[in-house]
């Protein structure tokens, strides 16, 4: 038995500005700060501790972690970053807001540019890119660890986990279209020797 625990990290600058993120390195804002405290304070209670943590590239990933980890009192756990962890690129859409992107494109296009699973925005990626690189990586990476009974962190992003979740749970493409993850809200997997859940909790 293993413990994987997925949080997207709290509210970014540009998730409040409404923007188009993907790769563009924008920091917490004050509320995706407390984000981070509210989610390690859950964390804390369930007396989960860590072998190893994972995140992404991308500051807002890191410091979400960071926060995670002194809440718990794991801020020495090793970390290991790596840019397959990073969000989905939205290639020319990365820094429009999203409403205007709408006006300009229209709300059903932009829809499917955001939820499909294989339509990517012009210059970017789809989910299936995304989980093109992020499910190899779990897997070579993540996996490992927790087929050996180490709990584990991964603070990254909405797409890069809707992918893993996707993989862990064996979803459709159809049902990954209706998948939200929120901002700093820990999924909480307790997983068997093969990586079939056990249990799943949200401490939100």
């Amino acid at each position: 038995m293993s413990i994987l625990v997925l949080i997207r990290h709290g509210q970014s600058q540009w998730n409040l500005e409404n923007r188009f993120t993907g790769w563009v390195d924008v920091p917490l804002t004050d509320l995706g700060r407390q984000e981070a405290h509210r989610a390690g304070s859950r964390l804390r209670d369930t007396g989960i501790t860590f072998a190893f943590a994972f995140t992404s590239e991308l500051v807002r990933a890191q410091e979400t972690l960071s926060i995670v980890l002194q809440e718990i009192g794991a801020g020495e756990l090793p970390v290991e970053r790596n840019q397959a962890l990073n969000e989905r690129h939205y290639g020319d859409l990365q820094g429009l807001d999203k409403a205007e992107t709408a006006r300009k494109y229209g709300d059903e296009q932009v829809h499917v540019w955001r939820r499909s699973y294989d339509v990517a925005p012009p210059g970017g990626e789809s989910l299936k890119d995304t989980a093109a690189r992020t499910l190899p990586y779990f897997a070579a990476h993540v996996a490992p660890q927790l087929r050996a009974g180490h709990n584990v962190v991964v603070a990254a992003h909405g797409n890069s986990l809707r992918s893993i979740v996707m993989d862990l749970e064996h979803l459709t493409r159809e049902q990954v279209l209706e998948l939200n993850i929120a901002t700093a809200v820990p999924l909480v997997y307790e997983l068997d020797g093969a990586l079939g859940i056990v249990k799943k909790t949200i401490l939100d």
